[in-house]
């Protein structure tokens, strides 16, 4: 044989071996890999739920897992019993459901109208929206549920959220608006007794659930509660308060116009009282002046002095009369005393 074919076929004999070496070489690879593939470190906030052939075979906690790769076994990572998980119940929300009947095309019904709103008590609405903190007590029984707790938790929320609100009036229900927060240790204590009520209102049926043998495997740990109104309704409610506002303001100056035309008056009377006292005691003085004399006369009863006063007095007093004519009663005598001359008047 020629030494140059057969040094050619050791060379393609050498190739093809290295060429099998190196695909053994990843197959080994990729079996270590692919049997290796569900060996992992659980952190210590979470546990993981191990699953073979669909059945829930084991759970673990935090450290090194060992389990069979894919499909045989499947390993599902949940949060710790003690990690509490936000989740915000959308079905409360109007938002999500009107713009789905709107575009629905043709007649508009109102069979929707109030969706997202709750009747409360006093036959009021209002609208919730609800943020659920909750932990996974059963991981299993959470595992087996899978995308049915969260629905289950938005649907018993909003049952427990109806009945809630059909049990209180309106006032009650909108302290768990965010502005009125710190407006004393009344609407504190009635904010957490919504909250508080709701949380178990939810936890019942959760328990009920769980009685019934379709755990969802979790716990409602707390509630957040925001209320708002229509926004028609939010509108009335500023249309009142400003007129109420504005009446207020009213009334405040009303009163402060009758108070100020109260003390004008007062300050008029006690003006004319003071001038009426004053005048009083102006003609009193007065008076007391003028009739001194006859006072003093009155007090004083001395005959010669009455006489002689008499006797100063009457000449002018008789001046002034036409005729005097004096009758003694015990006597017929008449005395007529002529009168001033005055003139005769003339035919």
């Amino acid at each position: 044989m020629n030494p140059l074919s057969r040094f050619q076929g050791n060379a393609w004999f050498q190739a093809g071996r290295m060429a099998y070496l190196a695909l053994f070489a990843m197959t080994l690879i990729a079996a270590a890999s692919w049997l290796f593939s569900n060996v992992r470190q659980i952190e210590p906030d979470k546990r993981a739920v191990v699953m073979r052939f669909g059945a829930v075979s084991r759970t673990a906690g935090a450290g090194l897992l060992l389990a069979w790769p894919e499909p045989l076994e499947q390993v599902e990572i949940l949060p710790a019993a003690d990690r509490v998980i936000e989740h915000h119940v959308t079905a409360l929300l109007r938002t999500d459901i009107v713009p789905a009947w709107n575009n629905t095309g043709g007649e508009k019904s109102d069979a929707v109208a109030g969706a997202g709103y709750l009747l409360t008590g006093d036959s009021g609405v209002v609208q919730l929206d609800v943020q659920v903190y909750y932990v996974i007590t059963d991981p299993v029984a959470f595992v087996l549920q899978g995308e049915h707790v969260l629905l289950a938790l938005d649907r018993l929320t909003e049952h427990a959220a109806v009945a809630i609100c059909a049990s209180r009036d309106l006032d009650t229900i909108l302290v768990a608006r965010p502005e009125m927060v710190g407006n004393g240790s009344n609407i504190a204590e009635r904010r957490e007794r919504l909250r508080g009520d709701l949380r178990q209102g939810i936890n019942q049926q959760l328990a009920g659930l769980r009685a019934a043998g379709s755990s969802t495997g979790i716990e409602v740990r707390r509630v957040d509660v925001q209320s708002s109104l229509p926004p028609s309704a939010v509108d009335a409610f500023n249309a009142v308060l400003t007129a109420s506002q504005q009446a207020e303001q009213n009334i405040a100056s009303a009163r402060n116009e009758a108070a100020r035309v109260h003390q004008d008056a007062v300050q008029s009377a006690d003006r004319a009282l003071q001038v009426s006292h004053a005048r009083a005691s102006e003609q009193i003085a007065r008076a007391s002046t003028d009739t001194a004399t006859i006072v003093q006369l009155a007090d004083d009863r001395s005959p010669e002095l009455l006489w002689r006063l008499w006797r100063e007095r009457i000449p002018a007093i008789l001046a002034h009369a036409g005729s005097v004519t004096a009758v003694d009663p015990h006597d017929d005598a008449h005395l007529i005393l002529p009168g001033p001359d005055r003139p005769t008047s003339q035919p």
